[in-house]
């Protein structure tokens, strides 16, 4: 009998707090992907606009996840102009 889960970390990480971050890690970088593809500029512009250097847009362009970290996801969301929010599940917290 196979199992259903919510997220593909929900069936490779047993660590509650490591599934949570990268649960918010993988929809961080998957909405910074996104802008950078939508924006229609090239990673070398982009790269300027963020204040990094290209090969780390290309890693966020093409999810590399574990180079990177919550804040460091958070900063380059707010550098493109992303609202983040987050929503808190006492239930989870409990379960």
């Amino acid at each position: 009998m196979s199992e259903n889960y919510d997220s593909v970390w929900d069936a490779l990480i047993d660590d509650p707090s490591k599934r949570g971050n990268m649960k918010i890690r993988s929809e961080l970088l998957i909405s910074i992907s996104q802008e950078i593809k939508n924006s229609g500029e090239t990673q070398n512009h982009m790269a300027d606009v963020l204040g990094i250097k290209q090969p780390r847009v290309s890693a966020l362009v093409k999810g590399k996840i574990s180079m990177f970290s919550v804040d460091y996801l958070l900063d380059i969301a707010c550098k493109l102009g992303l609202q983040v929010s987050i929503h808190v599940d006492e239930q989870a917290a409990h379960g």
